[in-house]
């Protein structure tokens, strides 16, 4: 014998907490990966994985002139591509004779360090660290010296000069910080 519904004992709704929750679990499928504008240069370190061929695949550096020299392809010009770039030239090489289709993934392993000079107590070269601001990049040198005045710092970046920047300002590999001196 089943018994009669009753209208006040319905199946539970979910909970909007186990909503939140599975919409967080996909967010990352609906954001842009972090550092997809990350141009890739000289002195960066890559794992090139080629699925399925394990002889290519590997840690390769960028050289100076801005290409990576892999087993069975001419050197690939990377400097200035992003990853996602890079992958493409790097199947495109492999396409062309070797591999019908390849499917090539491209990590940065190292980043080209960033540089940090005046007023903080270790100026120096440092290794960039993924959304880096001014701010942690002084923390990495030391901190602060007595003297420096916080609010006169300047990046030169690509040939530019950006004065007085935010300590909330992205950093970029390469990046040269300088941290002004105060007179008073």
């Amino acid at each position: 014998m089943t018994l009669p519904a009753c209208p006040t004992h319905r199946m539970p709704r979910p909970s909007l907490l186990l909503w939140i929750g599975l919409l967080l679990l996909t967010m990352p499928q609906l954001l842009p990966a972090q550092g997809a504008d990350y141009q890739l240069g000289p002195g960066d370190k890559l794992r090139i994985t080629v699925f399925a061929e394990p002889y290519l695949s590997g840690e390769y550096i960028v050289s100076a002139n801005g290409s990576v020299s892999m087993p069975l392809i001419e050197p690939v010009e990377v400097g200035g591509r992003t990853v996602q770039e890079a992958e493409d030239l790097v199947e495109q090489g492999l396409r062309a004779g070797f591999i019908g289709d390849p499917d090539v993934a491209i990590e940065v392993l190292d980043y080209r360090p960033f540089f940090i000079i005046g007023e903080v107590k270790n100026p120096g070269s440092y290794p960039y660290v993924a959304d880096m601001s001014v701010l942690h990049a002084v923390a990495i040198a030391g901190g602060f010296t007595a003297r420096a005045a916080k609010q006169k710092i300047e990046i030169q970046r690509d040939g530019d000069v950006l004065r007085s920047v935010a300590n909330t300002t992205p950093v970029l590999p390469d990046d040269i910080i300088t941290v002004k001196q105060r007179f008073f």
